[in-house]
């Protein structure tokens, strides 16, 4: 009887998680050209831009990247967001070697 109702619970922690994830995307009324996002902003939406970019497919008014930044810092926040979800190239290399 536990394990059906963790089964059940599963996917609407998922979809909570997700829109928790959501809520925080680039796109907000909450940066202006006074109020720009930077570079802790750019590394989160770099983290979740991948939820994002889900979200845009089907919500335009739901950016993957802030138009409103301080330019150069958020870039490398968003950058480094990205490559820590991705994981770079580092992946190329140990396939690479596994093979060989």
């Amino acid at each position: 009887m536990h394990d059906i109702n963790v089964r059940l619970l599963k996917p609407f922690i998922l979809v909570f998680v997700i829109l928790m994830l959501a809520s925080c995307t680039a796109g907000d009324a909450l940066f202006t050209q006074d109020n720009p996002a930077g570079f802790w902003y750019g590394l989160w939406h770099g983290v979740i831009s991948v939820i994002t970019l889900v979200i845009h497919l089907f919500n335009e008014k739901v950016l993957v990247y802030e138009v409103n930044n301080v330019g150069g810092w958020y870039d490398f926040g968003f950058l480094l967001g990205v490559i820590c979800i991705w994981g770079g190239s580092s992946h190329v290399n140990c396939k690479s070697t596994e093979k060989k």
